[in-house]
């Protein structure tokens, strides 16, 4: 059995397929932290209960109306997305004017609000929810089992990361956004309708959260505590990354996913602090994270 540093090396690269699965939740999350604090200038506390009611959503579609995982990939973002706009244009749009603090206490109390709901539906055990036939079995790759839904994980995070990345760095609206950030008054001025501007980022950010919800689903089991058990590791990778940037977001999702993936290998008893370990680091040496701008 081949061995390094005295690992075999199917354990490692188990471990960090595991990572890279965890880092593919960080950074979809965390890209839709990162794109609501960036225009909106909010701390969504309540993006672990949109990502909850993501996967929730899946599941009482397949439980209660028989439809499956592809349709459920389009119809919880599309809900929650729909949800999130409508609690921003009625609550979240007055709180704009005054301090940040009020946002993020409003977020949090939603995200209470949400999980106390679904627990008193649901209880706190886990739901299972399969994974679609055609993403069901594994591939032997020689080396290493891959199971099949795990590596869609992978290919589909990546492709929603990048392409997110691309809408906001490379496109018309995506320049709409940015100015927004930087000088609203002027960006009205030229006719662009920022308040819409504003609810649908916040809709679309919380949408990512539910599509994160709704792939997470089959890997870790639908629960209503399984937003408030991610949420603030995925506070610190935005930290790390540099809170608004889309660019830090995904590369330090994914990276400290692999970390922690390693860790559980070499050190295990400090997997579960890792991050918040190189968090406190990058804050001592870069306060402003790895990819954020300097005040």
């Amino acid at each position: 059995m081949t061995m390094i540093f005295g690992i075999p090396v199917q354990a490692l690269l188990g471990q960090l397929l595991v990572g890279l699965i965890n880092g593919s939740f960080y950074a979809m999350l965390s890209l839709g932290l990162a794109i609501i604090f960036g225009l909106l200038r909010i701390i969504n506390f309540a993006h672990g209960a949109q990502y909850m009611l993501g996967a929730f959503i899946g599941y009482l579609l397949l439980t209660w109306g028989g439809i499956g995982y592809w349709p459920a990939l389009i119809i919880a973002p599309l809900a929650v997305g729909l949800f999130s706009a409508i609690i921003e244009r009625l609550a979240l749009s007055r709180l704009y004017k005054v301090d940040p603090l009020y946002g993020l206490l409003f977020t949090f109390g939603l995200a209470l609000v949400l999980e106390g709901v679904f627990r008193y539906f649901f209880g706190v055990s886990g739901q299972p929810y399969a994974p679609p036939p055609l993403l069901a079995g594994g591939t032997n790759l020689g080396f290493m089992f891959l199971p099949v839904y795990r590596g869609w994980i992978v290919l589909a995070s990546l492709v929603v990361c990048l392409g997110t990345w691309f809408a906001i760095e490379k496109t018309r609206l995506g320049a709409y956004l940015r100015a927004a950030t930087e000088n609203p008054s002027l960006v009205q001025a030229f006719g662009v309708n920022v308040p819409l501007l504003l609810t649908l980022t916040y809709g679309a950010g919380a949408a990512l959260a539910a599509l994160a919800g709704i792939m997470a689903a089959p890997v870790y089991q639908v629960s209503p505590l399984m937003g408030s058990n991610l949420i603030i590791v995925v506070f610190a990778v935005v930290v790390v990354g540099g809170m608004g940037s889309v660019l830090g977001a995904i590369v330090t999702g994914y990276v400290l996913g692999l970390v922690e993936g390693l860790t559980k290998v070499f050190y295990p008893e400090a997997s579960s602090i890792v991050i918040f370990v190189i968090m406190a680091l990058v804050l001592l040496v870069r306060p402003a994270g790895l990819f954020g701008k300097d005040a």
